[in-house]
């Protein structure tokens, strides 16, 4: 199985799925109308957890993200990430094989502008992740990216965190969470 990048420098080019593992790589137009939202990316750092296939993080090197971070567990992920990375010429990753919730405690070198994630449907984590990453991974109007099943609520967002939108494509519910910057002059 392949999909293609929608947009950019990397359009029209196909990314294959890692043989013998169970990716559910994000849908052709669920990745269009997520990347339509966040408009232009030029110049922005991202974190793809969970990534899989890498077609969140690829699409976003393709449309000119200063930098992405690939995040995944399995060995023979980062190394399917690594060919595939090497195969289209993209110099502004970096590949890391690690869980998720151990690569968020440590801490923070720089925020990201835009975060990934996808876990696998089940996993319940997203709710363990969500203070990690508030906790300096990101900047101050950051977007993360969450997939899950389209009947599994969105809760347990920290406090300055907004749903900003929330869609649905067949089984899988797609959402963009923002931090929400502090106004200045608020009393509070």
């Amino acid at each position: 199985m392949s999909v293609r990048i929608v947009a950019g420098r990397l359009r029209n080019r196909r990314i294959e799925c890692p043989k013998g593992q169970s990716t559910r790589p994000t849908l052709e137009r669920v990745r269009e109308a997520l990347f339509s939202i966040l408009g232009d990316i030029e110049g922005n750092t991202v974190v793809d957890f969970y990534a899989g296939s890498g077609a969140l993080g690829f699409e976003a090197l393709s449309r000119g993200a200063a930098h992405v971070t690939f995040v995944d567990r399995e060995p023979r992920v980062a190394r399917h990430l690594a060919e595939t990375l090497e195969r289209l010429g993209g110099a502004d990753a970096r590949i890391v094989t690690s869980d998720a919730q151990r690569y968020l405690e440590r801490a923070p070198q720089q925020p990201f502008d835009v975060v990934f994630l996808d876990p696998p449907f089940g996993a319940e984590v997203l709710p363990k992740l969500y203070p990690r990453l508030a906790a300096g991974w990101l900047s101050s109007r950051g977007f993360v990216y969450v997939e899950c099943p389209a009947d599994a609520p969105v809760s347990s967002l920290p406090e300055n965190w907004l749903l900003y939108r929330s869609k649905r494509a067949g089984q899988v519910g797609y959402h963009l969470l923002q931090v929400s910057a502090p106004s200045f002059g608020d009393p509070s």
